[in-house]
């Protein structure tokens, strides 16, 4: 992000600016979702996900660092069945949601989903991320996006993992 397009430096100088990244370090956060991707609106959001395994800890640790940013929020939810704590606040020019979950952080669905996304927008190219980036501007999600465009049926989120084969897992090896 530090050499991407304007609105991802912008991202990278912020992160660095409130080492937002330097303070998660012990739960190995990530930044995912749309702008490392650059299929992000001006609306667009900088999600980063953690591993944590003791979510009292966590939520601790987030007010900690985080309460004196503005509109900060904590609260925990289940997604998916699984356990979430969620962290929002505001800086300078983005709204930070830092999500933890008792999961490798590269095993999260908000990661497996941005890569193969990001696979995806390689192979379809340019024309392909501008009809994505219509439709979230038109109010769909991120998912639900790339799912209408490829005719995919069913749960977008459940349906883009399907795709992990082909667009993931033979990238990794």
């Amino acid at each position: 992000m530090k050499f991407g397009n304007e609105r991802q430096k912008n991202a990278f100088s912020e992160i660095k600016k409130y080492k937002i990244l330097d303070k998660l370090k012990k739960y190995n956060p990530i930044l995912v979702g749309t702008i490392p991707i650059g299929i992000d609106l001006p609306e667009s959001d900088l999600d980063i996900i953690c591993e944590c395994q003791n979510h009292s800890e966590f939520s601790a640790y987030l007010s900690e660092n985080f309460s004196d940013k503005m509109e900060f929020k904590l609260y925990s939810i289940k997604q998916n069945g699984i356990k979430s704590t969620i962290a929002e606040f505001k800086t300078d020019n983005f709204l930070f949601d830092i999500f933890g979950q008792n999961i490798p952080t590269q095993k999260q669905n908000a990661y497996r989903h941005m890569i193969i996304e990001n696979r995806i927008l390689n192979e379809k190219g340019s024309k392909f991320k501008q009809r994505v980036k219509e439709l979230k501007s038109k109010g769909i999600k991120t998912e639900p996006a790339f799912a209408k465009l490829l005719g995919l049926e069913g749960d977008p989120f459940a349906e883009l993992l399907k795709l992990e084969n082909k667009y993931y897992r033979k990238h990794r090896e």
